[in-house]
């Protein structure tokens, strides 16, 4: 698995080591013993054992039956996919092509009833027109190399996932930096029409919309964009791979953190007016 910052993915990792440990406790073997029946070297057993490596389901279902605990297997790996999907490399999300990342979030939107997201550089996804996710996942396709060209299908998916923005009792709040405002992603009529959409879709009684104006003294500098679900899971873009966090002292991290940037931002009138300003200046 990817290192990762995230005491989650650390954390659910040590609880999977704990347990396998555990196992071994209760059929009373030690270390070596259970690497002899494993036909492993004893330092795997140590770092399997302390969380210092993943196990793949094999190792599982080697160690539960070498401690006679074969009903346990089942279980465990369910535990270390779970642990496995809090992150993924873009490699492994995308080696199938960009629509299926798209469509396997579906579920989690519309299971969700307060959306919170912060995007410093793009608009996020549930406020972006046509032309612009095109944009930007043809740029996400041409960088990180995507074997498979399916954008088209991948940009219809994200689209749809707007139904979320109008059905249901839902809330959302977005915010992004000035910055975005500015960023004629595939071009001045592209964003010109994004802007329009904006102020289209910030009118929504159930949306708020806030952006941080530039030059701002503030406490806290720009952070990676995340999603927060209600209080239960964010979610991280980051350049080498998508990060899912549970672990709610780390959910409370994030939400502590975006309530700190409203604080920054401004809305209503003023917000249209900085598009306004932005959409003059595309000519």
């Amino acid at each position: 698995m990817s290192q990762s910052a995230s005491s989650s993915v650390q954390q659910a990792r040590q609880l999977l080591a704990d347990r396998l440990r555990e196992i071994g406790k209760d059929a009373g073997l030690e270390g070596k013993q259970l690497a002899a029946l494993c036909g492993w070297h004893p330092s795997k057993v140590s770092r399997i054992s302390n969380g210092k490596a993943k196990p793949s389901e094999s190792d599982i279902r080697a160690w539960c039956r070498a401690c006679g605990a074969e009903g346990q297997i089942d279980d465990l790996i369910a535990s270390l996919r779970a642990v496995e999907g809090m992150w993924v490399s873009w490699q492994r999300m995308e080696r199938a092509g960009l629509r299926g990342a798209q469509e396997t979030r579906l579920p989690l939107y519309e299971r969700t009833r307060w959306f919170r997201a912060y995007s410093p550089g793009l608009f996020p996804g549930l406020l972006q027109t046509f032309g612009y996710t095109e944009d930007v996942l043809r740029g996400v396709h041409r960088r990180r190399r995507v074997p498979i060209d399916d954008v088209a299908d991948a940009v219809a998916s994200r689209i749809e996932r707007q139904h979320v923005l109008r059905e249901g009792h839902r809330r959302f709040a977005f915010l992004v930096e000035q910055g975005a405002l500015g960023n004629a992603l595939g071009g001045a009529e592209t964003q010109k029409e994004q802007l329009d959409h904006l102020l289209t879709v910030s009118a929504l009684p159930n949306v708020s919309l806030g952006v941080i104006p530039v030059g701002l003294e503030r406490r806290r500098m720009p952070v990676e964009g995340f999603w927060i679900y209600d209080t239960a899971q964010v979610n991280v873009e980051l350049v080498s791979g998508y990060l899912t966090i549970t672990q709610p002292s780390e959910v409370a991290m994030y939400a502590e953190t975006f309530a700190e940037l409203a604080g920054h931002a401004v809305y209503g009138t003023r917000v249209r007016a900085l598009i306004a300003s932005a959409m003059d200046s595309l000519g």
